[in-house]
């Protein structure tokens, strides 16, 4: 694959990365607790929250990913933006003011205080770590792929510099520091999408506006809706359970609950919602100009280069000299942006469940809790086991590990969530069982279409496993339910306090 504007965009990449850093440093010195380090105090503003998980929730995937879904199938992959978007609507009508409420660090933390049982917190905390490693991959995949489309130089060199840099931001100031970090790395993102965007916007206009579905390579299909996922049989069925899996899989990723515990109050986290839904729509209006035009300019990509090198392949096309090598410097450097903090995100909550859990019987031992060095030996150990895997194992595209976070996220802590939040009569075995079942079902079933294991199926059958959540979230909610009216016992003690605390406003507890 020939290097796009090397030296321009590797110039920019790196000052992002010093940005980033610099940010980071100053956050390191208003660092000094351990609230600092895991919820940055709990002092967030909303706004400045809400900048702050756009600029995680906007990964690679988003920045990337949706442009070369949209690039290659057509209009159906609008639903991923608009699922991508939507899902944080329903985490504020359902559980952003209980979350922050419940006093939690980490999602596993809210379990264990909801039902009362380590067992349950155990398998969040297994939870978390999959579903974080997952999200970690495409983060890493992208990076790596970023380096191989600008400077030719190989994918592993992209790969490291993202582990280095996250490492290194976020063992500076822990949540408070990350908190600057990606609030200012959500603005860099959307200027480098939105100018590239509305510069190559007017050159199309200049050239006479050729259509997107003209040129060689392009076909009438591409702009028919529900065409189907790159033409797969029951293109609605796999439209609508795509949408639940990002709808509902938005409120288990932990990377984002972990934010809400850095709010002030309940009413803060709703009003953080609402500005996050604002600040990611308005950067999903852009994403899919690159494909459009994508389409009109780009009929047939360069040998080896997958569709999400498309944003950063386009600028150049269009508009060869000093103007396109300086457009693809800005993608480049928004891209890997997103891949930074994305990446930065999941270490922080991975990380503190690593201290918090998989580090117990160590600090048991020694009679305390998780500190701030042993949170940044498990950050250490959250970066580095992703990027182990990534060395060896690749992604098709950046979105596929997502789609299983996703997938397993809605299966496994939507349940668990929403029925702990609303229902006082979920049980601690309710809760076990349809987590477990959920988690297994749909991370069994990503794993085995990722694997090809569904190339000789049938249609239906093969629908249902690529795009599990239309079936793995009713039967994870359905398994919580009737296990949990089957063991009333186990509803725990002190459930009636606990939903007191989850519900009523801070003036009133305090009253």
């Amino acid at each position: 694959m020939p290097a796009v504007a090397a030296w321009p965009s590797v110039l920019s990449i790196t000052v992002v990365c010093l940005v980033t850093l610099g940010v980071s440093a100053l956050g390191l010195k208003l660092s000094h607790t351990t609230s600092d380090f895991f919820v940055a105090g709990r002092g967030v503003s909303a706004p400045w929250n809400a900048a702050a998980i756009g600029g995680e929730y906007l990964s690679a995937a988003s920045f990337l990913g949706v442009a070369g879904l949209l690039y290659l199938y057509g209009p159906d992959m609008l639903w991923f933006p608009v699922g991508f978007t939507a899902g944080f609507l329903v985490l504020l009508v359902l559980v952003a003011a209980p979350l922050r409420r419940s006093g939690a660090y980490t999602l596993p933390d809210f379990a264990e205080a909801r039902l009362e049982s380590r067992q349950v917190r155990r398998i969040c905390s297994v939870f978390v770590v999959i579903i974080g490693s997952l999200y970690m991959l495409p983060q890493l995949e992208a990076g790596g792929l970023i380096f191989q489309v600008v400077v030719g130089a190989p994918k592993w060199i992209g790969e490291i510099i993202v582990a280095v840099v996250v490492l290194a931001s976020v063992l500076a100031g822990g949540m408070r520091s990350i908190t600057f970090v990606q609030g200012v790395q959500y603005w860099i993102k959307l200027t480098a999408m939105a100018v590239p965007a509305i510069v190559l916007f007017i050159v199309w206009q200049s050239h006479g506006q050729p259509s997107p579905a003209s040129g060689p390579g392009h076909t009438t299909e591409w702009q028919i809706f529900l065409g189907g996922f790159g033409g797969r049989e029951h293109p609605a069925y796999q439209t609508y359970s795509t949408l639940i899996a990002l709808c509902l899989g938005t409120m288990g990723l932990p990377h984002i609950l972990v934010r809400y515990y850095t709010n002030r109050d309940g009413r803060a986290a709703r009003r953080t919602t609402v500005f996050v839904i604002a600040l990611v729509g308005l950067f999903y209006v852009l994403t899919p100009s690159f494909a459009v035009l994508g389409r009109a300019y780009l009929p047939v990509l360069p040998p080896g280069a997958p569709p999400e090198t498309v944003p950063i392949l386009l600028p150049l096309t269009m508009a060869p000299g000093p103007l396109g090598t300086t457009l693809t410097a800005i993608v480049a450097a928004g891209a890997f942006v997103a891949c930074l903090s994305t990446a930065s995100g999941l270490a922080i909550a991975v990380g503190g469940v690593v201290a918090q859990d998989l580090l117990e019987a160590r600090l048991r031992r020694l009679g305390r809790f998780a500190g701030v060095h042993d949170f940044r030996i498990a950050l250490v150990v959250a970066i580095a086991i992703p990027y182990a895997v990534s060395l060896v194992v690749t992604t098709a595209r950046v979105t596929d590990a997502v789609a299983i976070a996703f997938a397993v996220s809605s299966s496994t802590f939507c349940p668990l969530l929403v029925l702990g939040v609303w229902w006082r009569r979920l049980s601690i075995a309710g809760a076990f069982w349809g987590t477990l079942v959920g988690g297994v079902l749909s991370l069994g079933a990503a794993l085995a279409a990722l694997s090809g294991l569904t190339a000789h199926l049938s249609s239906w059958p093969r629908a249902l496993i690529e795009q599990p959540a239309a079936w793995t979230v009713p039967i994870a909610f359905a398994v919580t339910i009737f296990v949990s009216l089957a063991t009333p016992r186990k509803v725990p003690e002190h459930v009636d306090q606990t939903m007191f605390r989850l519900h009523a406003p801070e003036a009133l507890r305090r009253t």
